[in-house]
């Protein structure tokens, strides 16, 4: 490996925890439909649209939030989880960048 392609690959190791969130297919549904709604949703909504148990909206939930593709507010009794994807979109952009400066030099 090159010096050049040093940084680039531990990129590729820093999104590796966003690229496993968004391989599976209900945290996708989860945030589609979270972009859908921007003032968010509770889980019992979500899990209503998205045909799976409360405790699977929960698990799918969290793994969202620790990669910061979601956060929520709390109002009145119940967590409304709304869709925050800057962080991730941007990590993952600027992945693509290095690869395309990259590409584009050889």
């Amino acid at each position: 490996m090159s010096q050049q392609t040093e940084p680039i690959l531990q990129q590729f190791k820093e999104c590796i925890p966003l690229l496993d969130v968004l391989t599976d297919e209900n945290r996708q549904a989860i945030i589609m439909l979270l972009a859908q709604h921007k003032s968010g949703l509770n889980v019992n909504t979500i899990a209503d649209q998205i045909n799976l148990s409360r405790p699977a909206i929960s698990h799918h939930l969290k793994v969202l939030r620790l990669s910061g593709f979601v956060s929520f507010e709390k109002k009145s009794v119940e967590n409304y989880y709304v869709l925050t994807v800057s962080k991730p979109l941007e990590q993952l952009k600027t992945l693509i960048a290095a690869i395309e400066a990259h590409c584009t030099k050889s």
